[in-house]
């Protein structure tokens, strides 16, 4: 990807340009103009909120007032910035590390990353790529570091590629703990995984069951459509009439491994933004979307709407305080989660979770199982299913939950999985991984498994 220059080579009064020397023949920073840049403002943001605060991408994007005003064009092309960023971010610290001979504050540091993002992965012109970090320093009072930044990244635009032979950049872009934790995938996956991540996610749909095929998509063995990356969906044949919405391919195993049926009363919990709930509409089943938070809940219904689906009943509730007025036939619950699974689409879920983090999430996941099974009747369907590549919150979680809460293990079958049969496991759960259909352009990491209430 290409980040356009907002900057232009700055001249004298009489049109000349200037030239990159003092009047003592010293090299200096280029007196360019400060001018306002958008993209690089508010993938500046992104990354400084992950790394500085742990802080989503996405809630940066929502709280930010400049990412708000932003023009459509500048706010995608910050967001492709900040992510690439955050997805080389090891080895962009490695590459950096020999040009500074002490370490600069972090918001110097990120400039330089972002910077250094754009000179080797994005195809930016050095000029550009230089030019506006040095911009962005001035502009956010960090002009006494200018004249670092401009030495280093023209160090660095000079021998370029170059600077990652022999860099092990797949393992440089995973955080040591979660390397380590991959490990129970099977020798070599975890690499897989990391190469799976190195490129940007392309664009899975799901199409209603009667809406007719999409040209220059790729049909997945899945069913799902594939678009490139950075398509825009509002302008695909089909998105005002509501024929498809947007889900990983890997994302919509779940809803079908609970295999909902015509007339059953079936629950969504945690539906936002409403991918599974819309599967599960889709088979006549009557459906309760069930999500705690209101502003979730409004994307949930506003994509339910677009989408004609109206016979969905939502609830804006806490999944693991409601109760249905009768005992359900089945239960999806795709449970909160570190996420681990969705770094192609945001690779700063590798950064902002720590180990620590697990506990936590186990424990409310735990507590929901054990409250949708009181939502099943006796033979009702549970599938638990979360978007993580984490052990404890996939196989260690369906181990434990087997047997308690009045639940059984239901072994999802080969036939159910011939489409994508390398994502069954021994066991009879789903894994996929982002390390699978590398020529296809990969998947997103999910973990499936399927209980059956006793009694």
């Amino acid at each position: 990807m290409n980040i356009p220059s907002n900057t232009s080579p700055p001249r004298t009064r009489n049109g000349s340009k200037k030239t990159g020397r003092s009047k003592t023949g010293r090299s200096r920073v280029p007196a360019s103009p400060v001018v306002p840049d958008p993209t690089r403002e508010i993938a500046y943001d992104i990354v400084r909120g992950v790394i500085e605060n742990r802080r989503m991408l996405e809630t940066t994007l929502g709280r930010s007032q400049e990412a708000r005003e932003a023009e459509p064009r500048d706010r995608a092309a910050a967001h492709r910035l900040g992510a690439a960023t955050l997805r080389h971010l090891g080895t962009l610290s490695t590459v950096l590390e020999p040009f500074l001979r002490k370490q600069p504050p972090e918001p110097v540091r990120i400039a330089l990353l972002i910077g250094t993002c754009q000179l080797l992965f994005l195809e930016t012109p050095p000029h550009a790529a230089v030019g506006t970090t040095v911009n962005l320093l001035r502009r956010r009072e960090l002009a006494p570091f200018a004249g670092l930044a401009n030495a280093v990244l023209r160090k660095i635009a000079t021998q370029g590629e170059a600077l990652l032979t022999g860099l092990d950049q797949e393992r440089l872009n995973i955080p040591g703990w979660l390397w380590s934790s991959w490990k129970y995938l099977g020798p070599g996956v975890g690499r897989r995984i990391a190469r799976g991540l190195e490129q940007e996610a392309p664009l899975d749909l799901t199409l209603k069951p009667d809406a007719p095929p999409m040209e220059d998509g790729i049909v997945l063995p899945t069913g799902s459509v594939r678009f490139p990356a950075g398509t825009r969906v509002p302008e695909l044949p089909g998105f005002e009439e509501g024929v498809f919405w947007v889900q990983d391919a890997a994302a919509t195993l779940p809803a079908r491994l609970l295999a909902a049926k015509p007339g059953e009363r079936v629950a969504d919990l945690c539906a936002a933004p409403g991918g599974k709930t819309a599967q599960l509409a889709c088979t006549g089943a009557q459906v309760t979307a069930l999500e705690r938070d209101p502003s979730r809940m409004e994307r949930l219904k506003e994509n339910l709407t677009r989408l004609k689906l109206d016979t969905v009943k939502t609830v804006c509730a806490d999944a693991a305080a409601w109760q249905p007025d009768a005992p359900l036939d089945a239960v999806l619950l795709d449970a909160p989660c570190s996420a681990t699974g969705t770094a192609r689409r945001h690779p700063d879920a590798l950064w902002i979770k720590r180990p620590r983090d697990l506990t936590a999430l186990v424990e409310a996941q735990t507590g929901l199982l054990a409250a949708a099974a009181r939502m099943l009747k006796p033979g009702g369907r549970l599938v638990y299913a979360v978007c993580s590549l984490q052990q404890e919150e996939g196989p260690e979680q369906a181990r434990k939950i087997a047997g308690q809460f009045g639940l059984k293990a239901d072994p999802i079958k080969p036939e159910e999985m011939q489409d994508i049969p390398e994502a069954l496991t021994p066991e009879g759960w789903v894994r996929t991984h982002p390390g699978l259909w590398p020529d296809l352009g990969g998947m997103d990491g999910f973990f499936a498994a399927r209980f059956i209430k006793e009694g």
